[in-house]
């Protein structure tokens, strides 16, 4: 790899650019090596330099590499190639400093710089294509497809830390056990809106492709995951509706993509646990339904679960641990809650003491504990609804306390401690006897009488845990409704409303343990219909259609496990039936179910005989042999509380315990309010009996029968709970409409709950029938959605970080039927249209009127230079791969952008021509009337000038003549008038020495009172400096007697006639905020939150005196409530103030919701925590990080301002325009404010357009010097295009790109109250400079549509014209659909000026109202002082003005003496200015 000396000087000695090289190499080198080449430089000379530099081995090869991270795209130059022309390719504010961050860098690698064909690399630069290199990030680009091949690729990627590959439009995920720092914000903003496949994949991809699919085609879609336990399922689940929620534009709607997320912890915490192959495995299934508008804005979601594994809250395998929950209160709860709950350390009970007692994890589970509350406030739970579920919490743990005795006379079983056993009942609000009796004897139901016996010691066991199960499963069923009731919305039950949805399911993975249960065979049965339901997308279906179709196709062979299915669940001899079968014998034991199966299904290729007395069954499931033990298989699939056990819960005085039993929650949620209302009489009647007491002399007789009636008491029911806690369920489910919908969604869990019914004769159904119907209830819901798959693969057995099992992976890959997913997707065709779909898409490039629809797309697709072999034309389909749609689509948009570019050039000639026309026209008829006047004045030119000189001739004779005579008569009277000028003189003098005294005089008064002035001066600046240092502290009181004052006015407003309890209230408010005032000027008061209260109750019991005294706590307590939301709302103000933004980034503060990175730092975000997010580069750190910040926003864009020349103004970034002193750029408010004072009434103001020509006349002048040219030389139209243009010539709009869509789905909101809020929460996102400057315009605009009568500019006409200004797409979008978007956008800014027209109107008249009250007072004032004698003059002069506290500089207080001390200084001016005159 030589390089010839002379060239290389040649190189050297001319023009030279900057390329700056980052190695790739094992090698510790340096970071970045930095050189200077020609333009003519090869790859080949740059790497021989770049290896000398970096001191690295010359007789190795190396690749120079081209990267372009937001593309997606790596190239490797050639030997011949030129990196400079490649560096002139990239953006402008990349070329003169490449920095790796900013996403264009060249790399240098080990490798042999062997590259693909020339047509290939242009496919390559386009993005057509990836490069053939061993890192592929597509498995059907492999150039040999086998399983060593397929497993090579993943292991390549997963050391570079790239988990994720694609399968055509599969993802495949690799689980790391490690968190990598591919989640921040930018990654969501990278993945949106694009191709996938374009760019590295990524789950954020899956998730895009299927929000845009369920835009563009109107479907509903769902998205299948799938793998083994710790594969890393929940994980992706957690990632996928957080990218679906910031797809959906967070902000624009009412906090229900907060709720989504907040359920996604409280669900992990309950049903997730640590297993031997996962630390968050999930213990259930679940569907998360989340339903968009047709605008793709976010309304509400549902989620259904399956199967909670019950069991594992009494028994586990060892190391293994109970659900999370139970660690996260032990551990985080504080010393208030473990007293409240009767909390003890994990090894102290029986249900956690199976495990592990020693947590190595303290640290992260008590910030565990900190999110789960957090998320359990997001979705909406009370407090006091959380100290509930924890006390329950705390009684289950309680109930595996209890430890079993026989009695000494052996009849029965006495259950012990006796602590424990008041513990639990104090937690359950039972009374303890009949809590003993349930747990140590049983009744029994006979034709004549009821048996009560009593349990053996295996029994009362099981019964204890059977309890405890039933109770836990409750509470989470419990839960799940009230997150969906949380995430519901009101239009999920209006039919007339349009709605999508996306649904994400996560369910348990394929599980194969040392010893397997019941547990493990319904969850591999759910995983056999789930391989199924992929089997039947990717290979049956799709290979049915291309036959029905008639193209050549060749099938591709698959392992189908419908004989798996069978085998467990098809009637009537499937192991699912032949279960409850046996389970309803009473004499049927786990033998003889054993041999019941082995009978039925012994010549079964999927049931494995086992040997005769091993109490075991074998099935062979589509990931491998399975061994299941057939102990307590019939116990687990009838597992249910006991009815003596129901009943005693359902005595319970805790009313949420009762709902958690209840069968029915439409019938609890009625009974809620029955209960609600019987309580509210008794405490009324309570009421009038104290009354009574008390009043006893005003007491009226009742007839007989009312008295009789008011015997009745309500005192039944009674309970521990406050008063405002039993209202809190009604609050929350109010609607019970809204509450059977939620009920209906999941029919499932409706039969799980009436297993705790008492009295229904019907037998409850057996487990495993229950989960067969919400298996069958799911499989029916992803049918009727297009699905996405994503293929999550355990990376090892160890939950070791960052380590490849070769054999774990490859397993994986066999029994998922990898190989023949990619060879299906290979071969078959990605794309597929209808005629008429692909007609409507490309009609552009079609003919126009097509009759033969194949011939014509054969032709087309022929024509775009694709091979006959790449497409295939069906009966009524067109089939392509995805390669060739893409490099489809791009013909098309080249076409369309031609034809743009043709009309405007079309349109832009048919307008030259017509100026030019209409200028010809014009410039000969000035030629015509300019050569008529000339030759008739040609004729009259000489006499007129003969004439003129003639009687100039004339004229200047007599003019000397008369001179000459005026002269000779003043030489007679010289003598005469010399006498008389001498007398004059002195008497002039004597005059002067007369005024002089009198200017001294004059000059003395003008002195006295401008000393008197600048004392003025020294008092008021004083007063200021004064008034300043305690503005801050005053601020804060103000504030408060503000809020105050606004309850009070609520309180005026809402009755005239008030009670005596408001009486006192507001007399007291009224003094306290005299109080308030009085510290107004104090410096540095020292008033606490508990003075101020104990202020106010000393105010309140003064007022109320002894007859009131019960009145003093009602009154401080609705001050308190007022005092405290004042509080909340400052404590929110000051939280939501936005951090420091440095080099121009613009930082909000947000919550986290998935694990993030910082950018800064590289440490983690955890979940729930703030952090801070630039709104242009998607930049996240935390906020201690915000000083560590050296890159400028990479969004922003900079031009250098060279030493001697003029900043431009036109086509650069409002943020450079602009700074404190002037926060709107010079050249926009001078045309704005011209505009609006001479062209407000001028007809078509921004309709119509001005001249060419005059436009970039005044384009240059502005943009050299804007303050020294004059407007006034312009029509009023080439002003108002020239502000039009200055918004077109923006980089980034004033509305920036980021926030286009956000903005868009703002518009689509149904509710004209959420439009209008979304809009505006997102104006308010915009930067600074944008801010001010859309302010600005938005308040011309409203000038300008005030005037409509008229410039006939409305609001809606002016939206039209100035909303492809200010909010345009992005200039990678596709023209097409940005033009569908033009209502949308138009729409936005109209409802911006309207609303601020509104709010214009109503200042105006707050204002006249204002000037009408001062005029009214200063005629008052007038007078009064009319009526009042006026002190002397010189009484008055004596003092200098009075200046108030709150005064400006010069500005009097009092009215007389601002009078007085205008007609002294008048006088002064007066006389000053006649001694000038007089000198």
């Amino acid at each position: 790899m030589s390089f010839p000396e002379s060239r290389k000087s040649a190189y050297l000695d001319e023009a030279t650019y900057v390329l700056q090289i980052y190695p790739r190499l094992s090698l510790k080198t340096a970071q970045c090596c930095t050189l200077n080449v020609h333009k003519e430089a090869t790859a080949a000379w740059v790497i021989q330099i770049a290896a000398v530099t970096l001191g690295l081995d010359k007789s190795k090869p190396y690749q120079l590499v081209e990267v372009r991270e937001t593309g997606g795209e790596e190239w490797v130059l050639q030997a011949s190639d030129r990196p400079v022309e490649r560096l002139l390719l990239w953006p402008r504010k990349v070329q003169d400093q490449h920095l790796q961050i900013h996403g264009y860098y060249f790399a240098l690698q080990s490798g042999v710089p062997d590259g693909p064909s020339q047509s290939e690399r242009v496919l390559y630069v386009r993005s057509f294509l990836k490069p053939q290199s061993e890192d592929c990030n597509d498995l059907c680009s492999l150039p040999v497809l086998t399983e060593k091949n397929i497993l090579e690729a993943l292991r390549r990627r997963f050391l570079k830390n790239q988990i994720y590959t694609y399968a055509n439009n599969i993802l495949i995920a690799v689980n790391p056990f490690k968190f990598l720092p591919i989640y921040n914000p930018k990654y969501v903003e990278m993945y949106e809106n694009h191709t996938l496949g374009r760019l590295n994949p990524h789950v954020f991809a899956i998730a895009d492709a299927a929000f845009r699919a369920m835009l563009n085609k109107r479907l509903n879609q769902c998205i299948v995951i799938s793998g083994e336990s710790g594969s890393g399922k929940t994980q992706s689940t957690n990632f996928l509706i957080h990218c679906l929620t910031a797809f959906s534009r967070k902000g624009c709607t009412s906090g229900v993509e907060r709720t989504i997320l907040g359920a996604g912890p409280v669900l992990e915490a309950f049903g997730n646990a640590k297993t031997a192959y996962n630390n968050n495995s999930s213990r259930f299934g679940k569907f998360i339904q989340v339903n968009f508008l047709e605008g793709g804005v976010v309304r509400g979601a549902t989620i259904e679960k399956y199967l909670l594994e019950k069991c594992r809250l009494v028994s586990r395998k060892s190391c293994e641990r109970n659900y999370h929950v139970f660690y996260y209160l032990l551990v985080g709860a504080s010393d208030e809650e473990r007293e409240e709950f009767k909390l003890q350390e994990p090894e102290d009970y029986h249900y956690l003491r199976q495990d592990n007692p020693h947590l190595e994890d303290q640290a992260e589970i008590q910030y565990e504990f900190k999110r789960l509350h957090q998320a359990m406030e997001m979705v909406g739970f009370l407090p006091a609804t959380k100290k509930q579920i924890f006390s329950v919490l705390s009684a289950i743990l309680y109930l595996g306390n209890l430890t079993y005795e026989a009695k000494a006379d052996g009849e029965g079983l006495t259950v012990g401690p006796a602590d424990v056993l008041s513990t639990l009942s104090d937690l359950l609000k039972v009374k303890k006897e009949p809590l003993v009796e349930a747990l140590t004897k049983r009744r029994a139901m006979t034709a004549n009488d009821v048996l009560i016996l009593p349990y053996t010691l295996s029994e009362a066991i099981t019964a204890r845990d059977s309890m405890a199960k039933s109770l836990y499963s409750s509470l989470f069923d419990w839960i799940v409704l009230r997150i969906n009731h949380a995430l519901l919305n009101k239009r999920d039950m209006e039919e007339s409303v349009p709605c999508l949805s996306i649904g994400v399911l996560d369910i348990f993975g394929f599980e194969d343990f040392r010893t397997n249960s019941f547990e493990q065979f319904c969850i591999n049965y759910a995983n056999e219909q789930l391989q199924h339901y992929c089997n039947q997308h990717i290979f049956r279906l799709e290979q049915e259609e291309y036959v029905s179709e008639g193209i050549t196709w060749s099938n591709v062979e698959y392992t189908d496990n419908i004989g798996c299915i069978n085998l467990i669940s098809k009637k009537p001899t499937g192991l699912l039936y032949l279960l409850d079968e046996e389970s309803s014998f009473p004499h049927a034991t786990d033998n003889t179910l054993l041999e019941k199966f082995k009978q039925q299904h012994q010549e079964n290729l999927f049931f494995v005989p086992t040997p005769v007395m091993e109490p075991a069954f074998v099935i062979l499931h589509y990931a491998g042999k399975v061994k299941y033990q057939i102990k307590d298989f019939r116990a687990k699939n009838t597992d249910h509380m006991r009815p003596d056990m129901v009943a005693l819960l359902r005595s319970s005085e805790r009313g949420y315990l009762r709902q958690l039993i209840g069968s029915d929650p439409v019938a609890v949620f009625r009974w809620g309010i029955l209960r609600a209302v019987v309580r509210t009489v008794a405490t009324f009647k309570e009421a009038g009996r104290r009354w009574v007491t008390e009043h006893p002399g005003n007491i009226r007789s009742l007839s007989p029968e009312c008295n009789q009636q008011s015997l009745i008491d309500f005192s039944f029911d009674r309970s521990e709970e406050n008063p405002l806690e039993v209202f809190e369920d009604i609050f929350n489910l109010i609607d019970s409409r809204a509450l059977k919908l939620i009920v209906d969604l999941n029919l499932h869990n409706r039969d799980t709950r009436s297993l705790l019914h008492l009295h229904k004769k019907k037998k409850p159904p057996s487990i495993s029938a229950q989960f067969q119907t919400s298996l069958v209830r799911l499989l029916d819901t992803l049918k009727k959605a297009e699905p996405f798959f994503v293929r999550c693969i355990r990376s090892n057995a160890e939950k070791r970080e960052m380590q490849f099992d070769e054999d774990l992976v490859l397993k994986q890959l066999r029994y998922t039927g990898m190989l023949e997913t990619v060879r299906i997707k290979r071969s078959g065709y990605g794309a597929k249209y209808t005629f008429k779909e692909f007609t409507d898409e490309f009609r552009v490039l079609l003919p126009k009127n097509p009759s033969t629809p194949q011939k014509d797309i054969t032709n087309l697709l022929r024509r775009t230079g694709l091979d006959d072999s790449s497409f295939q034309i069906g009966k009524t389909k067109v089939f392509l791969k995805e390669v060739d749609r893409q490099k489809l689509q791009e013909t098309l948009h080249r076409e369309v952008m031609h034809r743009i570019l043709l009309l405007q050039r079309w349109f832009r000639a048919c307008l030259t021509r017509k100026h030019f026309l209409m200028k010809r026209k014009a410039i000969i008829t000035l030629q015509r009337s300019w050569r008529g006047y000339h030759e008739s004045t040609c004729f009259r030119a000489a006499s007129v000038i003969q004439a003129a000189w003639r009687q100039s001739h004339r004229r200047n004779e007599y003019l000397r003549q008369r001179e000459s005579l005026r002269k000779l008569q003043q030489l007679q009277k010289t003598s005469e008038l010399a006498s008389e000028w001498k007398h004059k003189v002195g008497v002039s003098n004597k005059v002067a020495s007369e005024w002089k005294p009198k200017v001294g005089v004059s000059n003395k008064v003008a002195s006295e009172w401008k000393h008197k002035v600048g004392v003025s001066n020294k008092v008021a600046s004083e007063w200021k400096h004064k008034v300043g240092v305690s503005n801050k502290v005053a601020s804060e009181f103000y504030l408060c007697s503000w809020c105050v004052q606004t309850q009070m006015n609520d309180l005026h407003s809402q009755a005239k006639v008030r009670s005596e309890t408001e009486e006192i209230f507001l007399k007291a408010t009224t003094q306290f905020r005299d109080t308030i005032k009085s510290m107004y000027s104090v410096s540095n008061p020292q008033v606490s939150y508990k003075g101020l209260l104990q202020g106010y109750k000393s105010k309140v019991t003064n007022l109320a005196g002894q007859k009131k005294k019960d009145e003093v706590p009602m009154v401080v307590n609705l001050f308190q409530s007022v005092l405290d939301n004042f509080i909340r709302a400052e404590i929110k103000k000051a939280s939501l103030e936005r951090p420091d933004s440095p080099l121009d980034h613009c930082f909000s503060t947000y919550q986290v919701n998935i694990y993030q990175s910082c950018d800064l730092c590289s440490s983690y975000i955890w979940g729930m925590e703030k952090a801070c997010m630039c709104s242009s580069c998607k930049m996240v750190c935390h906020k201690k990080c915000l000083s560590k910040i050296v890159l400028f926003c990479s969004k922003h864009v900079y031009r250098k301002i060279e030493s001697g020349k003029s900043t431009a103004h036109f086509g650069v970034h409002v943020s450079s325009l602009t700074s404190n002193q002037t926060p709107v750029p010079v050249v926009m408010e001078m045309m704005l404010s011209y505009v609006e004072l001479h062209g407000l009434y001028t007809e078509g103001i921004y309709r119509k357009s001005g001249s060419a020509c005059k436009a970039k006349e005044l384009h240059q002048l502005l943009e050299t010097d804007p303050k020294s040219e004059c407007l006034n030389n312009y029509p009023i139209h080439t002003v108002t295009g020239l502000i039009k243009c200055w918004l077109r010539e923006l980089p980034e709009p004033l509305m920036t790109f980021s926030l286009y869509n956000d903005f868009l789905y703002a518009a689509d909101l149904p509710e004209k109250s959420e439009r209008l809020r979304a809009i505006y929460r997102k104006v308010e996102d915009l930067p600074a400079p944008n801010y001010n400057t859309l302010e600005r315009l938005i308040f011309h605009l409203v000038r300008v549509a005030k005037e409509e009568a008229h410039n006939r500019m409305s609001a809606n006409s002016l939206a039209i014209v100035f909303a492809p200004c200010v909010l345009r797409c992005p200039d990678v979008s596709d023209p097409l659909l940005s033009m569908k978007d033009l209502p949308r956008t138009t729409l936005c800014l109209e409802i911006l000026i309207m609303e601020q027209t509104r709010r214009y109107e109503e200042k105006m008249k707050e204002i006249q109202q204002l000037e009408h009250a001062e005029a009214l007072a200063i005629k008052q004032l007038t007078l009064q002082r009319k009526n009042t004698v006026r002190e002397p003059y010189s009484a008055i002069r004596t003092f200098p003005p009075r200046l108030s506290p709150n005064a400006q500089e010069h500005e009097v207080m009092e009215p007389k003496y601002n009078l007085c001390y205008l007609l002294a200084e008048t006088a002064a001016r007066f006389y000053t200015t006649a001694a000038g005159w007089c000198c």
